[in-house]
């Protein structure tokens, strides 16, 4: 069932950004990303940017008026299929702690869990990708187990090492590329999330699910070499 009340938002003149709530939902997500499914092949359409409560289309503005298109989209609405759900699963292989997760003493200090338990947990979810954004590659994951809800750093590190998993209020996720960052670090992943020379270059799409395996150093150090990382 989708939102009952939407609101529409120019960005500019080439972009419109359909609002769907402001809080954390995965129905809602499922809806937005459904919806982009549904008009991808409007024409005039550019891109298309599904996130956790909107979905951002850009648009030729010689093709649409910003009005043209809000009521064209209106009447697709209703229209929309929210059972279908094409992502896959991967399992993402993850060393915890130590230098890879130099955060993950101060989660459990948080959350009152001992740092064992912190990674049972982290581990044993099932994360949907809700949106890619803020870098090339970087997914946003819902599904924490809301026990490991910790803040983001008072210090933004300077430099993040490439996939780096991280924990940010109620949202965990994974550096694709080294960068500044704030999220609680708990760990790191050998994988390559984001390659410019892969077709497609992102590892993830929205809709997609992982598992957090956990995997040790010399592992890591292995599949890292596989990888090139």
């Amino acid at each position: 069932m989708g939102p009952t009340a939407p609101k529409f938002l120019p960005l500019g003149d080439s972009a419109l950004q359909i609002v769907f709530g402001d809080r954390l939902d995965p129905a809602v997500s499922r809806y937005a990303l459904a919806l982009s499914q549904r008009v991808k092949n409007l024409s005039g359409l550019t891109d298309r940017v599904p996130a956790y409560a909107s979905l951002t289309l850009h648009y030729d503005p010689q093709i649409w008026t910003h009005a043209e298109l809000v009521e064209s989209l209106k009447a697709l609405l209703g229209d929309v299929d929210c059972e279908t759900d094409d992502g896959e699963t991967l399992t993402v292989p993850i060393c915890y702690g130590g230098e890879y997760g130099p955060d993950l003493d101060e989660v459990a200090q948080h959350t009152g869990l001992s740092p064992d338990e912190v990674v049972t947990r982290h581990s044993g979810g099932l994360y949907r990708v809700h949106f890619i954004g803020f870098m090339p590659g970087f997914p946003y994951l819902g599904g924490l187990d809301p026990a490991l809800s910790t803040p983001r750093r008072a210090e933004p590190r300077t430099l993040v090492p490439a996939g780096s998993v991280g924990i940010a209020g109620d949202q965990t996720g994974i550096y694709p590329l080294a960068s500044p960052g704030g999220w609680r670090i708990i760990g790191r992943t050998p994988l390559r999330l984001f390659d410019p020379g892969r077709d497609p270059p992102c590892l993830l799409s929205p809709g997609d699910r992982i598992r957090f395996v956990p995997t040790g150093p010399e592992e890591f150090a292995r599949e890292c070499a596989e990888t090139r990382q």
